[in-house]
C-alpha cells in the first residue's frame, strides 16, 4: 500500500564531523514540492548542500545540489521509492565537518539519513481522491447539505446562482458510483454530475 507523510518531519544525524539535517513533508502538487525545497534551502544558507527528491505521482525529480554526481538525489529518490511513499518531499542538507567521505561514503550518509527520516516520520494510506461537481435546485439544497456529512464527503462552499447551487465534492474514488448513485437519487435525476479534472 502506498503511503503519504501526515505532517511535516525532520531528522538529524551526524556522520564524520558532517551534519546531515533530512527534512521531509507531504505534498498536493509538484509547485509545493518546489517551494518547500527554496524555503528549506533558504532556511540554511549557510549548508554546503542542499539535496532533494520528491515524487508526486508518476512524477518525480531529484538534484545532487553540487556532491557528485549520483551520490546524493538519485539515493535519497530511491529511499522514497523503496518505503512505498508518493506526495512526498524530501531535502538532506550538509554541513561539511572537514572529512571527506568518498562516493560511496556519500551514497550511504544521504540514503541513510533520507530512510531513517521517512521510517520515523508519521505516515496515512495515500488515498485516490476524485472531485465530483453538480448543480442542484434550491429545493433539495437543505436536503442534500445535511445527508453530504452523513456520507462521509467534504463539499467545498456552494456557488450559488438564480436557479441554486453548483457543489462540488472531495471523495475517495471508489465511492464514485455509490455517491453518483446516492445524488441522483436524492434529486431525482436532477443533478447532472460530472467528474471534475484537476488542472
Amino acid at each position: 500500500m502506498t503511503e503519504t507523510l501526515l505532517s511535516p518531519f525532520t531528522l538529524e544525524r551526524d556522520i564524520k564531523k558532517s551534519r546531515f539535517l533530512a527534512s521531509a513533508t507531504p505534498i498536493n502538487s509538484i509547485e509545493e514540492a518546489e517551494a518547500f525545497i527554496s524555503r528549506i534551502a533558504a532556511a540554511g544558507p549557510d549548508a554546503t548542500h542542499h539535496c532533494w527528491a520528491w515524487q508526486f505521482g508518476p512524477h518525480c525529480r531529484c538534484h545532487d545540489a553540487g556532491e557528485p554526481s549520483g551520490t546524493a538525489g538519485r539515493p535519497i529518490l530511491q529511499v522514497v521509492v523503496a518505503q512505498k511513499l508518493d506526495r512526498v518531499a524530501i531535502v538532506v542538507s550538509r554541513w561539511f565537518g572537514g572529512i571527506k567521505l568518498g562516493a560511496g561514503g556519500l551514497v550511504r550518509a544521504y540514503a541513510g539519513t533520507a530512510a531513517e527520516c521517512l521510517r520515523e516520520a508519521p505516515k496515512e494510506p495515500l488515498i485516490d481522491r476524485i472531485k465530483l461537481s453538480f448543480h442542484c435546485p434550491f429545493s433539495l439544497i437543505g436536503l442534500l447539505q445535511s445527508r453530504l456529512p452523513e456520507w462521509g464527503v467534504e463539499a467545498d462552499t456552494p456557488d450559488f446562482d438564480a436557479l441554486g447551487a453548483q457543489f462540488v465534492l472531495t471523495l475517495p474514488a471508489e465511492w464514485q458510483e455509490d455517491i453518483t448513485q446516492r445524488i441522483t437519487d436524492l434529486t431525482n435525476g436532477q443533478a447532472q454530475i460530472r467528474v471534475v479534472e484537476d488542472n
